[in-house]
């Protein structure tokens, strides 16, 4: 059973993982459509990994969650 402040940490950075994911496929498919084409696989991959990489960056903390 996970405790309140693991469940707190999971949902404060799933949700700033999905904004940033969110970001980076707009920014990508933006960019290429204004080139002329979209690769769908490079902007979804490119969205994907900034999400890990979210994950990762919120291990080192949440400002949300410092009054928790």
């Amino acid at each position: 059973m996970m405790s309140g402040r693991t469940t707190d940490w999971l949902k404060a950075a799933g949700i700033r993982a999905v904004k940033t994911m969110a970001q980076t496929a707009v920014a990508a498919i933006g960019t290429a459509a204004a080139l002329g084409e979209v690769d769908w696989t490079i902007a979804m991959s490119s969205a994907i990994l900034a999400g890990v990489l979210s994950l990762l960056t919120s291990a080192a903390g949440l400002p949300e969650l410092k009054g928790a």
